[in-house]
């Protein structure tokens, strides 16, 4: 089925890549009527008309492959074998190691013993981890 999908996708690639180029080729509705006025060469490749009927109906045909071949990727997505998570859940995430702080003065008079403020998760540039 892998190699299946590899297939689909280049044919998917090379439609999307065909119809970017054909697009880019075609004149737009103003360029007929200039050329009706005399400002452009309405002769081409294809002659006068003949090039939009040819191009136009290539776009066409890609864009149906391109759509089918969208449909049938998404369509056999469904049947990979589901994964245990996200990508990033299989990161691992270290917090730097709290500094150590010079001892704590002893207790006062009372019975409670002194409780370290717990660490603040590492933000921004603290996350990247160093060599």
């Amino acid at each position: 089925m892998n190699v299946l999908s590899s297939v689909i996708l280049a044919v998917q690639m090379l439609a999307a890549l065909g119809m970017i180029g054909l697009i880019l080729v075609q004149h737009g509705k103003g360029a007929d009527m200039g050329a009706s006025f005399g400002s452009g060469s309405s002769g081409s490749l294809f002659g006068a008309s003949g090039s939009a009927n040819f191009l136009s109906r290539t776009t066409a045909v890609l864009a149906s492959v391109f759509f089918v071949a969208t449909l049938a990727l998404a369509y056999m997505s469904n049947f990979r074998p589901a994964s245990s998570g996200s990508v990033l859940e299989g990161a691992p995430v270290s917090a730097p190691a709290p500094a150590q702080s010079a001892p704590a003065a002893p207790a006062a008079a009372s019975d409670e013993a002194a409780v370290p403020a717990p660490a603040a998760p590492a933000e921004g540039a603290a996350q990247i981890p160093t060599k």
